[in-house]
Parts: C-alpha cells; sequence; structure tokens
C-alpha cells in the first residue's frame, strides 16, 4: 500500500512502517544501521520525514505522567495535543498555547517549529524542558533546558535521533472566549498593525488577498474587559464562521464571544473534525516583525495572480525564542501562511516569487511547508546553523537519521562531527 502524507501530495518511499512497542525494540532498529526517519501525523507538506525507513512512535506506551507540582508534563512525543488536553484538563493545568489544528503530534510539531498565534507567546517548541534522544548509537541522551545543546536539540528537524520523551511545562489552566471581526481594510490593518495584534493573547488575519481582511480572530484569556464593538471598522460575526469562504463554521472552535476552555478557543478547528479543507497545499513566510507592514504590501502585489489558487493566507505573530533551528530565533516574528489549492505547478513558481520578492527581510520558511529556497540561502538566516551540522554530526555520524530533505535543505553532502 502506498503511504502518503494528510494533503496527499507527498508519496513515502518507504516499504513499509516500523511500530515499536519499547524503547528497546526502536534501539535495535536503529542500531541496525538502515537510513530511518520517524514518522509524526503526517500532517507536513513537504519530505521532512521521508526515509528508506519510516518509524512510527504510535505503538509506543503514551506513558504519561503530570506533576502538579512543578507544573510538567512527560509523554510520549506520538501523542496529539487533541489526545493531551483532556489529561491536563483533569489536572487544571494548561499548555501556553496551541496550534491552529489540534491534530498533529507534540513531536512533529516541535521538531519543525510549529506556532501559534501571539504577540508574547513563542513557538509550541518553546514549552520543552527536557527531552530523551535515541542516538544513532543506541543511546539515549537526556537534555534539560540549560545544558549546553539544549537549544539546538528541540526544533532539531528529524536529524539528532528519535524522541522518545519530552516534558512539557504547564501552566495552570485558564478560560478564553474568541470573537470574530469581519472585513477590516487593508488601510487600518497597515496603521494600526500593532494594536490588531494586540487585540488579543492571539490574533489572527485571514486574507484572500482581495479588497479587504475578511476576518479577524480575537482569542482573549479570561477575565478580560468587554470586547469591541468593532475593531477599527471590523465588525463581530453574528454567527460562527470558517476561515475559507463558503465552508461550515461546525468546523471551527467555538466564536461569538463564548467562554470555553483554552484547549476549545485557542486551536481554530475542532479535534473531532477535518481541519482546514483537507484537499490543500501550505507554505509560509516568517519574518522579523518590524518587518510585518512591508512584507504584507509586497504580499499583497501578488493579490490578483493568486486569487485562482488560494483558499486563503493566514497572518499571525510569534515571539522570539532561543531555539538555534527555530524560525523564530532571536526575532519577534510575523508569519504570512497560504493555504493553496492543490494546483501544483502554479502553487510552486507563486511560492517561489513569494520568496523572492521577501528575501531580502530575512524570510524564513515553515519546516514542514513547501518552500524553493535554496540550502544556502535559508541557512544564511540561522546564526546557529553551523553549530547544529556540529550537533548532527555528534549525534548520528553515520547518518542514520538523515535523508535527502536534509542534505537538500540543511546538512549539504556531508556532515563532519564526533561523538
Amino acid at each position: 500500500m502506498v503511504e502518503r502524507n494528510w494533503a496527499g501530495n507527498i508519496e513515502f518511499r518507504a516499504a513499509t512502517i516500523l511500530r515499536p512497542t519499547s524503547v528497546a525494540e526502536l534501539r535495535d532498529i536503529v542500531l541496525r544501521g538502515g537510513h530511518s526517519g520517524v514518522l509524526g501525523t503526517r500532517h507536513s507538506f513537504n519530505d521532512i520525514a521521508d526515509s528508506a525507513e519510516l518509524i512510527s512512535l504510535e505503538a509506543l506506551p503514551d506513558d504519561v505522567v503530570i506533576d502538579v507540582d512543578s507544573r510538567t508534563v512527560e509523554l510520549n512525543p506520538a501523542m496529539t495535543y487533541g489526545r493531551l488536553a483532556p489529561l491536563l484538563h483533569e489536572q487544571r493545568l494548561a499548555l501556553h498555547n496551541l496550534a491552529s489544528l489540534p491534530h498533529i503530534s507534540v513531536g512533529g510539531a516541535i521538531a519543525t517549529g510549529t506556532h501559534g498565534s501571539g504577540d508574547a507567546l513563542g513557538s509550541l517548541a518553546t514549552a520543552v524542558s527536557a527531552l530523551d534522544i535515541v542516538r544513532a548509537d543506541g543511546q539515549i541522551v537526556r537534555l534539560v533546558r540549560g545544558d549546553d545543546h539544549f537549544d539546538g536539540a528541540v526544533v532539531a528537524l528529524g536529524a539528532l535521533g528519535a524522541v522518545v520523551r519530552i516534558r512539557l511545562d504547564l501552566e495552570p489552566e485558564y478560560h478564553v472566549s474568541q470573537r470574530v471581526y469581519e472585513r477590516l481594510a487593508w488601510d487600518q490593518l497597515v496603521e494600526h498593525f500593532d494594536d490588531i495584534t494586540a487585540a488579543g493573547d492571539s490574533v489572527s488575519c485571514f486574507t484572500t488577498w482581495g479588497q479587504n481582511v475578511q476576518q479577524v480572530w480575537v482569542k482573549r484569556r479570561l477575565p478580560h474587559d468587554a470586547d469591541r464593538d468593532d475593531l477599527f471598522g471590523a465588525e463581530p460575526a453574528t454567527v460562527d464562521v470558517h476561515p475559507i469562504a463558503g465552508v461550515s463554521g461546525e468546523n471551527c472552535t467555538q466564536q461569538v464571544g463564548v467562554p470555553g476552555l483554552w484547549s476549545d478557543r485557542l486551536p481554530h478547528f475542532k479535534m473531532g473534525f477535518t481541519p482546514s479543507s483537507g484537499d490543500e497545499l501550505q507554505s509560509e513566510l516568517l519574518l522579523p516583525r518590524t518587518a510585518a507592514v512591508d512584507a504584507i504590501e509586497i504580499v499583497r502585489s501578488f493579490g490578483a495572480e493568486m486569487v485562482p489558487h488560494l483558499l486563503v493566507s493566514e497572518i499571525r505573530t510569534v515571539a522570539a525564542d532561543t531555539l538555534w533551528m527555530s524560525p523564530q530565533f532571536e526575532r519577534d516574528t510575523v508569519a504570512i501562511h497560504f493555504t493553496w489549492r492543490p494546483h501544483h505547478v502554479e502553487v510552486m513558481d507563486l511560492v517561489a516569487r513569494l520568496e523572492n520578492a521577501v528575501a531580502s527581510f530575512g524570510a524564513r520558511p515553515h519546516w514542514g511547508k513547501i518552500f524553493t529556497r535554496e540550502r544556502a540561502s535559508i541557512t544564511a538566516n540561522y546564526p546557529r546553523h553551523l553549530d547544529f551540522v556540529d550537533l548532527v554530526g555528534r549525534f548520528d555520524p553515520r547518518g542514520v537519521f538523515r535523508n535527502d530533505w536534509l542534505a537538500r535543505n540543511v546538512l549539504g553532502l556531508s556532515v563532519a562531527g564526533r561523538l
């Protein structure tokens, strides 16, 4: 049977997927010396996880350990955020943020630097305080925040080994209300960008780059003062809506200001429903926050060309972090996301041209989505890139976890390193 990713645009070349039921069995697989890749929930849109041999950690025990006193949770990285959230709710604890859909695995989201939204909120990887990695030599290495190589090992793109255990920081449970404002004028977004992204703890602007920004989703922690009657001229929606025109809002988390648990409001999509549209491609430009307005104006100039191929775009902000290969490394970030129709040839052309148009800002791609930039132009925007390459050499000198995607986009043809 042919194995594909969630969107169907990637066909994995591995003939089988191995599902070890214990870490000891996983170590035996690694020590055999073949080229292995760890597969998550297949929500990446490129071949980052592809390899001659694929390993899924789904059969390993979840072994969720919640420490209420230290406000941490340890778990199997194959667990999804949607499955984790109810367990945290039982202990009245929460994560600092979530991505737009809860269907993704904790390990996959962290390895690729996946993010939610919020001026003061870092990516999902910033919640990691410890992780256990099975290296190419079968040894299990535990890295804890503050260790020399920890910041290089969190957003690691699957290059260091198989992460078999992750510890996440938690905080007391909180509630959120969500309200959508419709038809925000472009001149208002440009003039009041900082005020708009500060209107909630998490803010997303959805647009197809036409006459206006169709929707602004504002998520606010409770308690808070009264919701705004309008947002710089954009008026509140009176029913639940979907970011993509013509799709039922039933698939989306509840809006119109109704309070709910953090896990039921921070994602855009409900766990039990198909997220986004399903039949799609995705790309994303991650730029310095300081370049937000200029970059938005450049992307707007492509509006007419994008219309036949674009389902929707989302503009979000993410706080800076210290993780070497994170797209948010050492800079507050504006993320301009594109959900495309499955028009591969036309979309790849548009992605390349958009990347070129904003290259001078130091744009970084989302590691799990489609992009066309060459390795040198990507890694030039990562100050700790060479340190990461050296770290990969230390953990995996035999190249067990190296695949074509890593060679093409991050590591080059070889990695010099030592154990």
